[in-house]
């Protein structure tokens, strides 16, 4: 493993600032909190993924129906992710290429064409619920037509996506100052409704599936939670960001990375069980047919007060907002790394966000495409994961990195768990009743 990692960032940007403070704290001439921060970024980014409006929608329900029951569910689906996104990051940063690239250069051509359309299927539907996300929050907010919050939603993505050109950490910043308006805006929230923090300790350990709606909605948790880009998106943001001359630096590198991971995706773990406690104790009592966002919205500002109701849409819109741009970046690395092929990013916006434009012309109910969404993104879902499984054990890849016999097991269960609950949910969805549970 000789070889050095390079990333290309603008000269005297923050990126090559960024850059050079890595490099000072893994030659040992640097060390401290400050120093860590220069580590910070990836997996923050790829942690918006789990706090995208497809989850506001299954989180929302889980709450309203089931009051605390599911949350062991979301603390389930959180320490999966942990992990397949910990496991995203080694590849990159051990192999200097992304998932995508992998699999280009190791799978006969049928299956490459394969993935590449199944990525490109599932940054598509990931892009259609979480561009409806932020058009609902701002239609909401401020009474206007869903389409003309989908048009501003268009344009503010699309800036942000701009910044990209002067580096990675001006993309960094702004996704991880949205992380922290959703993060606040749940902490708000649990102060405002009333929650039962006895209840909600004791469901979040003990695990239980009421009914067959209740396995329904927790396979929903699941399968929207480890998401197809997120898992090639990350590999693709660790693999030239920092650069690496030995092993002792990438083993240093690797135990940064695996640190960020576990505090980025508890972050977004904790704000998931804070939006089910939230709809737990504002809907669940009196309330529990709330099934869409809007719903929330309109059912919280009587209850709750109109503070609660905005602090809620401010929430979405970030989500909405950070994620759009999150699931543009992952489409054009999954298409530049089976392909070989970029296009403009101004198309890659145009492409990604027309089904959700499509759908609200129509006249399709929002929130039931964003469910229809995660129908696809079950579909698209085991190919990178079984993949990531498959070059991670590799030695002959991966070298002295290649995971251990645990993490293999516990990789090879999350996988096995995750497919087998979306299974289930594909057949529920298309009207086959589960075993063992009434219909």
């Amino acid at each position: 493993m000789s070889r050095v990692t390079e990333t290309v960032v603008p000269r005297g940007s923050l990126s090559e600032r960024t850059v050079s403070a890595a490099r000072q704290v893994l030659e040992g001439r640097h060390s401290g909190l400050r120093a860590y921060l220069a580590f910070a970024g990836p997996a923050v980014i790829a942690s918006i993924a789990y706090m995208d409006p497809g989850n506001f929608a299954t989180n929302i329900q889980a709450g309203a129906k089931y009051g605390y029951a599911l949350l062991w569910v979301v603390l389930a689906a959180n320490l999966i992710a942990m992990l397949f996104q910990a496991l995203s990051a080694k590849l990159g940063i051990v192999t200097g290429r992304n998932l995508a690239e992998m699999c280009r250069d190791h799978f006969p051509q049928p299956v490459v064409w394969a993935m590449w359309a199944a990525g490109e299927m599932a940054a598509m539907a990931t892009d259609l619920a979480e561009f409806l996300g932020g058009a609902i929050g701002l239609s909401l907010l401020f009474h206007v037509p869903l389409l003309a919050g989908m048009a501003v939603t268009a344009v503010v993505t699309y800036g942000v996506l701009m910044f990209e050109r002067s580096g990675f950490r001006p993309i960094e910043l702004i996704i991880g100052g949205m992380v922290s308006v959703i993060a606040l805006c749940y902490v708000v929230e649990l102060f405002i409704a009333p929650v039962d923090w006895a209840a909600a300790a004791v469901h979040l350990v003990l695990p239980q599936i009421p009914d067959g709606g209740a396995l329904l909605l927790s396979v929903g948790i699941i399968g929207a939670t480890v998401m197809p880009h997120a898992v090639y998106l990350h590999s693709g943001l660790t693999q030239a960001r920092t650069p690496v001359h030995n092993d002792a630096e990438r083993r240093k590198l690797l135990r940064f990375s695996n640190q960020e991971v576990i505090i980025a995706l508890a972050v977004a773990g904790l704000v998931n069980i804070a939006m089910v406690m939230m709809a737990s104790g504002a809907f669940h009592a009196g309330y529990t047919d709330v099934e869409e966002i809007e719903t929330a919205y309109h059912t919280l500002t009587p209850l709750l007060g109109i503070g609660a109701a905005a602090v809620f849409l401010l929430s979405l819109i970030a989500s909405g907002i950070s994620s759009s741009t999150v699931g543009t970046m992952a489409g054009q690395m999954i298409m530049q790394g089976f392909l070989r092929f970029r296009v403009p990013i101004v198309v890659r916006r145009l492409v990604t966000m027309l089904p959700a434009f499509i759908v609200v012309a129509v006249g399709a109910n929002a929130t039931s495409s964003l469910v229809i969404s995660q129908v696809v993104l079950s579909i698209a879902l085991p190919l990178p994961m079984i993949s990531l499984l498959i070059f991670t054990s590799r030695r002959d890849i991966m070298g002295q990195f290649a995971n251990s016999r645990l993490t293999f097991l516990a990789a090879l269960l999350g996988t096995a768990l995750v497919l087998l609950l979306n299974i289930f949910f594909i057949l529920q969805i298309f009207g086959l009743p589960m075993p063992g549970f009434a219909a």
